[in-house]
Parts: C-alpha cells; sequence; structure tokens
C-alpha cells in the first residue's frame, strides 16, 4: 500500500482468519509510528495514542486528557468533542487515560465526518489550548462554599478531583492502588496515573504545561488506523495538519524494568469504611509479578494459565478460594492485568479478617503445589485454550467498534515499543501453545516458574477502618483553612473572580463550522 511521501514503509503482514492486512510506516521528520489496518469496511477507525509516565500521584495525565479536549488552535471553543459527539455522525469517541498512555481513538462510517473529527483530533492533541481557566474547571481549584462570599470556608473543586475522590472511595480502587504500589515499587505503575485526592491539589498549571510539551509531541506518539481509506490520504492530513510542523524531539520517554524483589512482600493497609460493624470487610491479595507484556507467546501463556486457575467454580484456585471459608469469596482483583510492561498476576478473597492473612496465603500456595503435583486434566486446558482463542477473535458487543478492538490489541505493544502486529495475529501462537498443552507438565512448569518459584510476591491485607473518612476531612478542611488565613486581598478577589469567569465560560454559545456531512 503506497506511503504519503512523508513517511517510510517498513513491513506489512496479512492476517487471514481477520481478513485485513498490517502495515506499518514511521514519520521521516518526526519518527512518528504509523500502524494501518486495511480492512474492506466502511466503518474508519482513527486512534493516536502518547506515552504518558507520571513521576507522582498528582494525576497529570488524567487532567491533561480532559483539558486538551477544551480547545485548540483552530477550534477555539470550551467543548469541541461535546459539541461533535451531538452532531457528528460518529460510532465512537472517546479518551482513555491508562497507566502510561493516554489514547484519543474516534470511528465513523461516514467519510466527511471521519475528516472532520479527523481535523478536531489532531488539532487538540497536538495543538491544544490549555487555558488555565480549563485547567481549573477540568483538574483542581480553590473556591469559597459561598462563591461570592469569601466569610465562607474554602472548598476544592475540578472535575477530576471529584472523578478521583469517588473512584477512591471504593475498597477495590484501594485496593489496586495498594497493591500496584508495592508490586512496583520504583517505575511509573507505583503511583496513581488517575490522581490520588489529597495528591491533585499539588499539581500546579505550569507543571501540566511541561509535561504537555514533553509528552505530546510526534516522535513519542503512536498513531492507528483502520478501515477502507487509503493510507496516503490518511498520513497526508496528518503530516499537513500536525506532523509537519514539529521537528524530532530528542527525548526518549519508557518505561524501565521493575526492580524485582528477592524475598515476598507482606502489608497491611486500610481503607475507610463507615459500616457500624467492621467485621468481615478485610480482602486479602496475592500479587505475583510477571513477564514482560511485549512478549506475545509469554502474554497469551499467562492468559491461558489465568483461564485454567481462575475461569469459573470448577478452576483449581477460584474453587479453593469460594470454598476456604476464609471470606465471603474471590476478589475482584483475581486475575491478570496485562496492559502495563510487565505484566501481574493476581488472586484475593473479600469479606474476611485481619488475621486470616497467612492462612489465605497458604491456601493459595498450597493449591497451587497441588496442581502442580496432580497436574491438570488435558480436556480442561483445551477447553479454557479454545475460550481463549473465542475472547480474541470475537466482534463483541461491548460498544467498541471492530477495528478500534483490533487497534486496542495491539496498542500497549506498540506503546512499549514491542510488535503489535505479533499481538494482532495471534495465529502463530495459538497453533504453539495447542502443540505445548500436550504435555502433560507445561501447566505446571508454567505456575513453578511464574508463581511458586518467582520471589517477587506482594500480599496485601486491607482492613477496614472507621476512622479514616474523618481524619481526611479533617486534614483538607484544616489545609483550606490554612490557605485561606494566608490569602491577601486581591488573592481573595481572584479565587471570586475565578468563580465567575468559569460561570460565565459555561455559559458561552459557540459553534464549529464544517462542511455539511
Amino acid at each position: 500500500m503506497n506511503a504519503h511521501a512523508s513517511f517510510d514503509f517498513l513491513r506489512s503482514q496479512v492476517i487471514q482468519s481477520l481478513d485485513i492486512e498490517v502495515f506499518e510506516y514511521k514519520h521521516r521528520k518526526t519518527g512518528a509510528l504509523h500502524y494501518h489496518i486495511a480492512a474492506n469496511r466502511d466503518e474508519n477507525v482513527f486512534l493516536v495514542a502518547f506515552r504518558t509516565v507520571p513521576e507522582d500521584s498528582r494525576g497529570v495525565a488524567h487532567i491533561l486528557e480532559h483539558t486538551a479536549l477544551c480547545g485548540s488552535e483552530r477550534f477555539p471553543v470550551r467543548d469541541p468533542f461535546f459539541m461533535m459527539t451531538r452532531r457528528s455522525l460518529n460510532t465512537f469517541m472517546n479518551a482513555f487515560t491508562s497507566s502510561d498512555w493516554t489514547a484519543y481513538p474516534f470511528a465513523s462510517q461516514n467519510r466527511k465526518d471521519f475528516f472532520n473529527l479527523l481535523d478536531v483530533y489532531l488539532d487538540a492533541t497536538f495543538f491544544s489550548r490549555l487555558d488555565p481557566l480549563d485547567f481549573a474547571q477540568e483538574g483542581h481549584r480553590v473556591e469559597f462554599e459561598k462563591a461570592d462570599d469569601p466569610s465562607t470556608p474554602l472548598v476544592y473543586k475540578g472535575v477530576v478531583f471529584n472523578e478521583m475522590k469517588g473512584a477512591m472511595s471504593s475498597p477495590s480502587s484501594v485496593l489496586w492502588q495498594t497493591l500496584t504500589r508495592y508490586l512496583f515499587p520504583e517505575t511509573t505503575y507505583h503511583h496513581n496515573s488517575g490522581g490520588e485526592p489529597a495528591c491533585i491539589p499539588d499539581l500546579t498549571y505550569e507543571q501540566l504545561l511541561d509535561f504537555y510539551k514533553s509528552h505530546y509531541h510526534p516522535t513519542n506518539a503512536v498513531f492507528m488506523t483502520f478501515g477502507d481509506i487509503p493510507v496516503e490520504v490518511l498520513q497526508e492530513k496528518m503530516h499537513e495538519q500536525a506532523l509537519n510542523r514539529f521537528e524530532a524531539s530528542p527525548i526518549t520517554l519508557s518505561v524501565p524494568d521493575e526492580k524485582r524483589y528477592f524475598s515476598p512482600v507482606r502489608v497491611e493497609e486500610a481503607y475507610a469504611c463507615d459500616e457500624a460493624d467492621l467485621s468481615e470487610h478485610t480482602h486479602h491479595v496475592l500479587g505475583w509479578l510477571l513477564p514482560k507484556s511485549i512478549d506475545t507467546e509469554a502474554l497469551m501463556e499467562a492468559h491461558l494459565l489465568s483461564r485454567v486457575l481462575l475461569d469459573n467454580s470448577s478452576s483449581p484456585l477460584r474453587a479453593a478460594l469460594e470454598s476456604s471459608g476464609l471470606g465471603s469469596g474471590p476478589s475482584p482483583l483475581c486475575g491478570l492485568e496485562d496492559s502495563n510492561r510487565e505484566m501481574s498476576f493476581m488472586c484475593g478473597i473479600e469479606g474476611s479478617e485481619v488475621d486470616k492473612a497467612s492462612e489465605f496465603e497458604t491456601l493459595v500456595l498450597d493449591t497451587l503445589q497441588g496442581v502442580v503435583d496432580e497436574g491438570v486434566d488435558l480436556r480442561m486446558v483445551e477447553a479454557q485454550l479454545h475460550q481463549l482463542e473465542l475472547s480474541q477473535r470475537e466482534i463483541t458487543g461491548d460498544g467498541y467498534p471492530f477495528g478500534l478492538q483490533l487497534i486496542l490489541a495491539g496498542l500497549s505493544s506498540a506503546i512499549h515499543r514491542g510488535d503489535p502486529l505479533a499481538a494482532i495475529n495471534i495465529d502463530p501462537i495459538l497453533e504453539m501453545l495447542r502443540n505445548k498443552i500436550q504435555d502433560p507438565q507445561y501447566i505446571p512448569s508454567l505456575i513453578k516458574r511464574w508463581l511458586l518459584d518467582n520471589p517477587h510476591r506482594v500480599r496485601v491485607t486491607l482492613r477496614p477502618d472507621d476512622q479514616i473518612s474523618r481524619l481526611k476531612d479533617a486534614a483538607e478542611k484544616e489545609a483550606l483553612a490554612l490557605k485561606k488565613s494566608q490569602l491577601t486581598p486581591d488573592e481573595i478577589q481572584a479565587v471570586i473572580d475565578q468563580a465567575h469567569a468559569l460561570e460565565a465560560r459555561q455559559q458561552q454559545v459557540t459553534m464549529i463550522r464544517f462542511c455539511p456531512v
């Protein structure tokens, strides 16, 4: 497939089982990678993703995702994405913040609509206006409880601040963040990429701008497209409207290997629980750090192992967790996490007590050892491999267009500089697995290597505490009271003026004009 003159063709691969051909290109001037999935379908998909690697929990990547969508150079309006959602013929429009990447995808079956959306997306990501008022609206700000009355207390506001306050009130979210903080002691996954409510107010507007300039650059970008639009047409738009205005960046953003533990780690922390009776509200989870997700063979093996151990009530590890009597049932954190550069496997129970931690760990390790000693029925492994194959190939009804599902299948590998073509074309790996599972020692050997003999293991006990909410609220009010006491008259007026400006901004009536679709 002919490339635009600004791009070099690198390679291509036909995937017959999916009736697609995948192409890889590199932008000559900036080094931006472009993966195009050519398919005889009229629903075209575009995605641009950036490696975003936060070094703290102030939520910079999450707040930037929100703020970048609030107007740009060509579309300097308050909310172009909301307006396009209302007037566009799109079949999908969104933005995602993951732990180490931020992506902006859309899909449409109408070509004029597709190119209108492409105009908005390219301008929003590469030439975002990042107005300070939008940072205050989407990220965080202080206002007086009654906006015009400086005698009332200061309060924190902001879309992301409130969103994360709600998210981190969930025990499952606290459990996940606690586990990953210990599983990843040094890399970016140690931090809460969405933002910890107590840390978000520490993020400054200048830090947001610095993060945008260093991370939202073509050299740090991955473009992925799907459909029947000629690739040179797509690349001409990408080059002329964005990439041609940049030089290659000297900054190489990546996530290093995590420093591995030499012995297991066991921790106990608390979460806010306002129940009158705190009994049977403790969570116990074991987590292991596994090989790299860009190793497609290891990735599929890990998925198969997770299914064999945890898929249903007859799976050995899930059966043990369900029948142990140590808790009310398996934890929602059971399974494989494969979106990070290095995978992790976890299992746990909820509705337990603090003093059951050791018994829980022994149960899990003994169950795994039992599988190693006794083996697994080949028919069950074959059935799980078949289900894995179906799950990788089916067109699901989860609201994602088929083309976007394929793009997301390869995105993590592309972000981590792996091979997204191999991640999309899993047929050779499935054939290899069909041969490997014939060996009765195959599954036991994976359990032994990745779990039983792997010292990078973390046990987290998360117990309920009925004082945390009160203490957090008191600390927040105390910090805001101190902040208020230090405001000068001019700063007090600035707080009031900003509240007025934000209210006026919300009332603006704006339009985006395009050729009709």
